[in-house]
């Protein structure tokens, strides 16, 4: 998976790379998918969310820019794997989800493989967490209509959001540096994610 679609395709960071060939990935997926666990695509992994292709995890995280010192907001942690991808690599890794039976799952998951360096959160992502702000990477795996204001607002001087922005059908991957003075952001082509609800963001 990792030489196929990820390193073939262009994506060269080291860290990355050897982050993506550490996490199981079957361990995240449902049981009845897991002859799919590989599979450069994305899957439901109920209440209308799906785990992130492979593929798609490995460029956000790339964007990120992370180092071992990175403390790093994730915006919707579904069953987790992102997250143990991340959490590989970051210093710290806070984890905002709204469906809570989904944050306890991937928790429980984490726990099982060793990985301490997360703090599980339930609530509204598009507000953030500004109790450890300023992050050096904010990672939103939801699309919006636009940037939340409290997502850049808890980004650190140097640090990247990356978030898919457009409708609900389609968007765009976008990397947002914040400046000193002001904010500079990136494309990387077109995406699909499901939306990120919020009254900063999408409505039910």
């Amino acid at each position: 998976m990792v030489r196929r679609q990820i390193r073939d395709r262009g994506l060269s960071n080291l860290r990355v790379l050897a982050a993506m060939a550490s996490v199981a990935r079957e361990r995240f997926v449902p049981h009845d998918l897991h002859h799919l666990a590989y599979a450069d695509q994305p899957l439901p992994i109920g209440h209308d969310q799906t785990i992130s292709q492979p593929y798609i995890v490995a460029l956000m995280t790339e964007q990120a820019q992370l180092t071992r010192r990175s403390k790093v907001l994730e915006i919707g942690t579904g069953t987790g794997y992102h997250t143990a991808v991340i959490a590989k690599i970051a210093r710290h890794v806070w984890s905002v989800e709204r469906i809570a039976e989904l944050s306890h799952q991937a928790e429980l998951r984490l726990r099982d493989l060793g990985i301490r360096n997360v703090t599980m959160i339930v609530g509204d992502g598009a507000r953030g967490h500004a109790e450890a702000a300023p992050y050096d990477a904010i990672i939103v795996a939801a699309a919006a209509p636009h940037s939340p204001q409290p997502l850049l607002d808890q980004l650190a001087v140097g640090g990247h959001l990356v978030i898919p922005l457009g409708d609900r059908a389609l968007q765009v991957l976008y990397s947002v540096e914040r400046m000193a003075d002001g904010y500079r952001d990136r494309t990387s082509g077109s995406c699909r994610f499901v939306p990120l609800v919020s009254p900063e963001a999408f409505s039910e």
